[in-house]
């Protein structure tokens, strides 16, 4: 999975959030436009789980505008060129090293 094809989706108006992850941006207070925002603007993929289910899947590290972590998990079909946003939540500094590795 590459990064440029989420960017691309997320720029293009091809998302779809998850219930799950919506629940979980009102729960740490983000907003939809601050978490594709951590992803345009620099995201990185720092884990890759190509044998989730039901499709592939990565963790992608970005922050917002005043320098918070934002961890989003995402899918990508190729076929539609449509990412899905599973999941977003703000790191825990116990459990990550620059937010990056988990400890």
């Amino acid at each position: 999975m590459e990064i440029d094809d989420i960017v691309e989706a997320i720029q293009s108006g091809r998302v779809i959030p998850s219930r799950h992850s919506l629940n979980e941006a009102v729960a740490d207070n983000l907003l939809i436009d601050e978490i594709y925002g951590s992803v345009v603007e620099g995201g990185d993929i720092i884990e890759d789980y190509p044998d989730a289910y039901p499709s592939p899947a990565c963790l992608i590290l970005g922050f917002n505008t005043i320098g918070d972590p934002i961890h989003s998990v995402w899918t990508y079909n190729p076929v539609t060129q449509m990412a899905k946003l599973i999941t977003v939540y703000r790191p825990d500094r116990n459990r990550w090293i620059n937010w990056r590795i988990r400890k």
